[in-house]
């Protein structure tokens, strides 16, 4: 990794998300102002997702962002999980309320209480919706995208006639999430399952795609839940099977957030600025002219009409009055994949200077060439962005035997930490205590083995893995 990026990661993430123009900081704490150039990638990455939700036959809809306090409190689990995170309107139309109105933290207990009103029949099954929306949860220690106070995201909520059928949702959703990662943001992660007490608030179990980011630290990609009949319960969510009996629901939900933006800035960015997925940039080419006081100028500029016509909507043409110097730093900041150079040379050779942004090489090609080579290039990027994400996350995992060597390694190496734990939730919450690293899961594809728990010693059955997060 850079130099740079490697000495201080949070100043470094800092600077390029506001000098790349990603966001700017909102009056209220936690809470950020997606600029346009951060928001197309956000809208990139949300068309991706939504077409595979879709896919699955989910639909999309819209409920209230004011939640009455009283549904939040029926299930109390959830709400006791919620309880430090919530916002909370007293005081509206110049009187105080009633009953307080909390701003939505997860749409789980509004969804809920209409699934009870529209599901009947098994025929009503099974039951798939998505929103996209913002939500509020209050954070003490926010850093943009990663932990905001308000934040975008999709939630997926659906109700199944049997267990088996919801939580075979929630590990297809898993993989969709997955999918989305590996294929559109290049981020490598583990799939895996969330521990008793780091499970979603109400559920019976939460899977997760875990991220390490560069300064070692985990990130919680996205997560969908098991919920079993939890909420089906509290809500009276009730369907007429086809024996006329009278049955519970059973629910899953899920979600991906805004969060992810800052991962794919983390992952992928070095020392000049972000490095963007070309699936998930606003633009895939910038052109730049290079301007000659000997050289007729309105030739360059209908070369840059024809590379306009030629890609469409994937160039963007800078024509501004900067310095060439000012623009290739520009761009570079910005991430797009590939720089087009256009002077008098390229004109009267109708060969272009490209340079690639993830590996900073340079060549040649004609725009013949170039315009038939042009998915490969970007297939080629894509392949390189996710092979180094794979090799840092690989690299950068360590098995330990013993907790001091676990101590040893999170408070040097950091990074994602294998290591046997007995599923006592109090050996938890003393590594956590005691380093700062939490059980971020169980990898799916854990075998059963034979070992020691770290801290307690105890027979265990399976490597769990942690680290400090975010």
């Amino acid at each position: 990794m850079a130099k740079i990026k490697k000495q201080n990661f949070s100043d470094w993430y800092l600077n390029n998300i506001l000098e790349a123009e990603l966001i700017s900081y909102a009056p209220a704490k936690g809470s950020i102002v997606f600029r346009p150039y951060g928001y197309k990638i956000w809208e990139k990455l949300q068309f991706y997702l939504d077409k595979e939700i879709k896919a699955l036959g989910v639909e999309n809809s819209y409920f209230p962002l004011l939640i009455p306090e009283s549904f939040l409190k029926k299930e109390k689990e959830h709400f006791e999980g919620f309880t430090p995170e919530v916002a909370v309107v007293t005081y509206a139309g110049g009187e105080e309320l009633k009953e307080k109105l909390v701003i939505r933290p997860t749409s789980e207990t509004i969804m809920y209480y209409y699934f009870s009103e529209w599901i009947r029949s098994y025929r009503d099954l099974p039951f798939l919706v998505n929103q996209w929306a913002n939500v509020i949860r209050w954070e003490k220690r926010p850093f943009p995208f990663i932990r905001n106070t308000e934040f975008l995201w999709q939630e997926g909520h659906t109700a199944h006639s049997s267990h088996k059928e919801s939580s075979k949702f929630a590990l297809k959703i898993l993989s969709l999430y997955e999918k989305v990662y590996k294929e559109i943001a290049l981020i490598y992660g583990i799939l895996g399952k969330k521990s008793q007490s780091e499970r979603f608030a109400g559920a019976l179990d939460t899977y997760t795609y875990e991220i390490l980011l560069p300064d070692g630290k985990a990130l919680q990609g996205c997560t969908s839940h098991d919920l079993g009949q939890n909420f089906s319960k509290v809500f009276n969510i009730r369907f007429q099977d086809k024996d006329k009996k009278l049955k519970y629901v059973w629910q899953t939900s899920w979600g991906f957030s805004s969060r992810s933006l800052g991962a794919i800035v983390a992952v992928h960015g070095d020392d000049d600025g972000l490095v963007l997925p070309p699936k998930l940039a606003p633009f895939k080419i910038v052109a730049i002219p290079i301007y000659d006081k000997s050289y007729n100028n309105n030739l360059i500029d209908n070369y840059l009409k024809l590379l306009k016509e030629t890609f469409n909507e994937d160039i963007i043409i800078d024509k501004s009055e900067q310095s060439v110097g000012y623009k290739f730093n520009k761009w570079d900041l910005k991430g797009v994949p590939l720089r087009i150079e256009v002077g008098s040379k390229e004109v009267k050779s109708n060969i272009l200077t490209c340079f690639r942004r993830d590996s900073r090489e340079r060549f040649k090609i004609s725009l013949e060439d170039f315009k038939n080579s042009l998915e490969d290039i970007l297939a080629d990027i894509q392949d390189n962005l996710f092979k180094r994400s794979k090799n840092f996350v690989e690299k950068n995992t360590w098995e330990v035997k013993s907790y001091n060597d676990f101590k040893k390694t999170i408070f040097s190496k950091r990074g994602f930490i294998k290591a046997f734990w007995c599923q006592n939730q109090e050996c938890e919450l003393k590594i956590k205590e005691e380093t700062k690293a939490t059980t971020r899961c169980l990898p799916l594809d854990s075998k059963e083995e034979k070992g020691r728990c770290i801290y307690c010693n105890k027979p265990s059955k399976f490597r769990w893995i942690f680290a400090q997060s975010y």
